[in-house]
């Protein structure tokens, strides 16, 4: 026989393992069958002496030879790799000690002969037909042999004490062996029979049980893959099912809905009648946020018969509902660049020639600086520049380029705007501008677009300061995602007054200005400059109200 490590019996296959398991069953079953009857007749025999039991040590010996077959029977059992020939084994010798035990308590006459049958059963629930009428035939022949013994005068001496009549004629051997070998194979069939339909009922019952077990787990996988939320409610409106996406959506977790009742929990799902349509609404999250969600629900046909049961499908729109405005963004802008286009046409000759007009008059006019009309020059120069800046950064919103990206030194274009700053008319002076960027450190992206960012966050800041003493700061660095891609982190900070936390988003929005004299493209042109660079851009209030500071991150390859 071969051997295994307990760890390795899990590899043996399925009918082995449980065999394997019934023969655990069948150790202790013997066990205790041959101790509870050899107790239950020594105390139903001992008055009168209506038993032939053998002798207190011949007694002890047969229940210790028991204990120890079983014992060893258990020890090979956990190492061995035939479980089927070690079936047959344990089944043989229960016909061995069952025949003991026939022989020394009466053979013919003893009131244990029924014991035979449980072998026959035995092999018939774990070996099937094959086992079953084998052990029948070895009942057989063990029987026969000791009816013999008996015939030929060969028992025990101390069943003289009892009213014990042996066998003498072969017909009498006979009829004590007819019968009982007849039986045998009729229960050897029997049990054969009734074990192979609980066999094969067992299989389907398996059968069915994965099947069941294979939809219903494939039934929560689909419930929890699908992006759509799945919520299922019983005739009293409590929650009895809240799959993953309506976890995702709504930030409860499923555990704290079940059992919970959905209008309580979730009010912006619970009304509305039933309709062929979509509806929407406002729902709250778990953390008071709102968002849009469509939803629809109808109800469930159980088999209960209950009528009130629903199930609820819910979608956060709120992705679709910033697309929706993307689009609408898109399909503003593109009809504002076609107007622009003629709007600036329009716009520029004329100013074109008012503005040189006005320098001719202003040179002729140089020898009387101090009069009104050369004061009324200026103030014409001016706004005709203003104009045609305004009309500038207009383009330039309207009909946004693709980004022509490539490696460049940041603290060198960070010096070139401040030298084009200073070089500009309308510009402050005295407005402070400290760089803070490391001189090896390297941007991508396209050179033009980026100092444009500078230019409009060094000028927003400039103009937030007026009236104040403080400094702007440019500060970059290099940094990694926690996926593990790198950025470069640029911040424009200021010492001017705090936004107000409900405008420190609307400032990006195209045409938002807080000044008499702002376009409102300055900031909008930026955060679209730097979402074509696939960046971001956030404006937060330092602690205490000690300034604002801009920062842009910018994916680096």
């Amino acid at each position: 026989m071969t051997f295994v490590n307990e760890a390795d019996s899990l590899s043996l296959p399925p009918a082995d393992r449980l065999l394997k398991r019934q023969l655990h069953w069948l150790l202790l079953a013997r066990v205790i069958v041959l101790t509870l009857l050899l107790g239950i007749s020594a105390l139903l025999g001992v008055e009168g002496k209506m038993f032939i039991l053998p002798p207190l040590p011949y007694a002890l010996f047969f229940i210790a030879g028991v204990y120890g077959i079983t014992i060893l029977s258990a020890l090979v059992l956990r190492k061995i790799r035939q479980i089927t020939a070690f079936a047959y084994l344990q089944v043989m010798a229960d016909v061995v000690l069952v025949s003991l035990l026939v022989f020394f308590t009466g053979s013919s006459q003893s009131i244990f002969t029924v014991l035979y049958f449980f072998p026959v059963i035995t092999a018939g629930a774990l070996l099937f037909r094959t086992g079953s009428l084998l052990m029948a035939c070895l009942c057989t022949l063990s029987y026969a042999i000791v009816l013999i013994i008996e015939y030929l005068g060969h028992f025990p001496a101390y069943f003289r004490y009892y009213r014990f009549t042996p066998i003498t004629d072969y017909q009498s051997v006979l009829q004590h062996f007819a019968i009982p070998g007849l039986t045998f194979f009729l229960t050897a069939i029997l049990s054969s029979l009734l074990s192979g339909r609980l066999r094969r009922t067992e299989a389907a019952l398996s059968q069915t049980t994965r099947d069941y077990d294979r939809l219903a787990g494939l039934n929560k996988q689909i419930l929890d893959d699908v992006s759509t939320g799945i919520i299922t409610v019983d005739k009293d409106g409590r929650i009895n099912s809240f799959n993953r996406a309506a976890e995702e959506i709504t930030g409860f977790a499923a555990r704290e809905m079940m059992g919970a009742a959905l209008e309580a929990m979730l009010p912006g799902l619970s009304g509305g009648e039933k309709t062929a349509f979509r509806l929407t609404g406002d729902l709250t999250r778990k953390d008071g946020q709102k968002i849009p969600v469509g939803y629809s629900w109808t109800r469930l046909n159980l088999p209960e018969g209950s009528d009130n049961c629903r199930v609820y499908t819910m979608q956060d729109l709120s992705h679709i509902r910033k697309m929706e405005a993307q689009v609408q963004q898109a399909e503003k802008m593109a009809t504002i660049g076609e107007m622009a286009a003629g709007v600036a046409h329009e716009f520029r000759n004329p100013l074109a020639a008012i503005s040189g007009a006005a320098q001719i008059l202003r040179k002729d006019l140089a020898a009387s600086p101090a009069s009104a009309t050369q004061t009324l020059m200026n103030i014409i120069v001016r706004e005709c520049d203003r104009l045609d800046g305004t009309i500038e950064a207009f383009l330039q919103f309207s009909r946004p380029s693709t980004p022509d990206r490539r490696w460049f030194a940041l603290h060198a274009l960070a010096e070139e705007c401040l030298q084009l700053l200073h070089h500009k008319s309308d510009w402050d002076q005295t407005c402070p501008v400290h760089i803070a960027i490391p001189d090896k450190l390297e941007a991508y992206g396209e050179p033009d677009q980026i100092k444009q960012i500078l230019i409009n966050l060094i000028t927003n800041a400039c103009t937030a300061m007026e009236g104040t003493a403080g400094q702007i700061e440019l500060a970059a660095e290099e940094k990694e995602t926690p996926d593990g891609h790198d950025t470069l982190v640029l911040k424009v900070t200021n010492t001017g007054p705090a936004i107000a936390d409900e405008l420190l988003e609307t400032i990006f929005e195209p045409f938002f200005t807080t000044r008499d004299s702002g376009t409102g493209l300055g900031l909008a042109i930026v955060r679209q400059i730097v979402e074509r660079h696939n960046g971001t851009i956030q404006a937060a209030n330092l602690p205490a109200g000690a300034g604002v500071v801009f920062t842009v991150t910018l994916p680096l390859p």
